[in-house]
């Protein structure tokens, strides 16, 4: 671990989110099924949980299922939900242990009935805590985010007599996924790629984006120390000028 990973007059990011991309060359590179790569990257997404709750992270949100995966191999997409359930089954009494809160994100429906229950169950179990927000992305995309969110604001519109000239963004956002923590503000995503992927599109308006090489089943403790000092390397102007934020660190 870098020692400045620790260091107070650091300001680590509240929310990070992750595409964990990787899994499947990772396999492949080593002539193995892509269900072996999705198992291994198990492991690393243990590690960046422990990771955050350590260092106080208020949020960590995972992308480990899009609405686009469906069009996968069949028996890959039944080797993933099987891996759902097993992990699901087998983390979250270690996660409610360390006071981590887990939340699903998406279009449940689609799943079977024994991996909804298993949603259900771990989200009912770890409700109350008050630890990380650890926020999984299944069956989620990002216009499916923003198209659901409409439909919900245009319902209670209707049901309440409410004027369109009243929505503004925070209310609008009151609608959206995730709108109990902070916007990321740092994104990483691994396996070399450099796009978002339907992830999180209005929540990461605002991110800090960091893209690495590295497979997700390889993403060690060392990965994830580099994006925090690169986070904390970046200046966050939010549309005021690079002195603006300068002055306003020095008052």
């Amino acid at each position: 671990m870098n020692e400045s990973a620790d260091s107070s007059d650091r300001v680590l990011p509240r929310h990070i989110a992750v595409v964990m991309d990787g899994n499947g060359r990772w396999a492949n590179k080593r002539h193995l099924p892509r269900a072996a790569g999705h198992k291994a990257g198990v492991g690393s997404t243990r590690k960046i949980v422990e990771n955050c709750v350590t260092r106080n992270i208020e949020a960590l949100t995972i992308f480990a299922f899009s609405s686009e995966n469906w069009n996968r191999p069949a028996s890959e997409v039944s080797s993933l939900m099987s891996l759902f359930v097993s992990t699901i089954t087998s983390e979250v009494r270690k996660l409610h242990k360390k006071d981590v809160c887990v939340k699903f994100i998406g279009d449940r429906s689609r799943f079977s009935a024994k991996l909804q229950n298993s949603i259900n169950e771990s989200e009912d179990l770890t409700k109350d805590n008050t630890g990380l927000h650890f926020n999984i992305a299944a069956n989620y995309g990002g216009r499916w985010d923003v198209v659901n969110a409409c439909k919900s604001l245009f319902d209670d519109l209707t049901k309440n007599h409410g004027v369109i000239q009243d929505i503004d963004e925070k209310i609008f956002n009151s609608y959206m996924s995730l709108s109990e923590v902070p916007a990321p503000d740092l994104f990483i995503r691994t396996g070399g790629e450099q796009r978002i992927s339907n992830f999180l599109m209005w929540q990461l308006a605002y991110s800090e984006l960091y893209f690495i090489d590295t497979l997700w089943p390889d993403f060690s403790d060392d990965d994830f120390d580099r994006a925090l000092d690169w986070f904390v390397s970046r200046q966050r102007r939010f549309g005021k000028t690079g002195q603006q934020v300068l002055d306003e660190q020095s008052a």
